[in-house]
């Protein structure tokens, strides 16, 4: 892997979902961070949850935004700019406070480049990278300025990165979690037509056929 490619996998659901559901558990564990344990699996899980109804609705029934060549939120974008401002804050957990958000700022920089990779890898428009940038970043404010309530958590930074690379273990770097496809078998079977919507049927105004009994 090289280039473009190294980049967008930092935002693939392969990556991201195993780490965000460590980083549940690390917070969910102990009684003093539990409520931020849930607050993160809510923050998350509305991300992925909002991501997947956009494309269902536009790979099953072609409700996208033909004008800004809009099919969906990108999930690698939302995802990323969710999780990685989130895993980088705690890493400096038991740093300044200055640190804290030196960090959080990287995590959304960082979800930023992701995005940026997508559309030079032409998967995803201006626009649907613009919606999952938006979206993740709302969510992953929303958990961190939620942290004033709650007591500090003060994790070690050695425990976030073994839990960014426990992945590693089992995953191939590269490795494209199937979550799309999944999404698009979802979309046909719903839908009752023989493919689903693709992009050029946005812009041509063509549209599946219905699937013949």
């Amino acid at each position: 892997m090289s280039g473009w490619p190294i980049v967008t996998w930092l935002g693939d659901s392969a990556l991201l979902l195993p780490c965000a559901a460590l980083i549940a558990l690390w917070l969910l564990v102990p009684r003093a961070t539990r409520p931020q344990g849930w607050m993160w699996v809510l923050c998350f899980g509305a991300t992925g949850l909002l991501v997947a109804l956009t494309k269902l609705l536009f790979l099953g029934w072609g409700m996208g935004i033909a004008a800004l060549d809009f099919t969906g939120i990108s999930g690698h974008t939302a995802l990323s700019t969710c999780f990685w401002p989130v895993a980088l804050w705690l890493m400096g957990s038991r740093g300044t406070h200055r640190l804290r958000v030196a960090l959080a700022m990287a995590g959304w920089l960082l979800g930023a480049l992701i995005g940026f990779s997508r559309v030079s890898l032409d998967a995803h428009s201006v626009s649907e990278i613009t919606a999952g940038f938006l979206l993740g970043g709302a969510a992953s404010v929303i958990f961190l300025v939620r942290q004033r309530r709650w007591p500090h958590p003060r994790i070690h930074a050695q425990a976030v990165l073994a839990t960014l690379l426990a992945p590693l273990l089992v995953v191939e770097p590269g490795w494209r979690a199937p979550t799309h496809d999944f999404v698009a078998w979802l979309a046909v079977e719903l839908a009752q037509h023989d493919r689903a919507y693709a992009r050029a049927d946005l812009q041509q105004g063509t549209r599946p056929a219905p699937r013949r009994l």
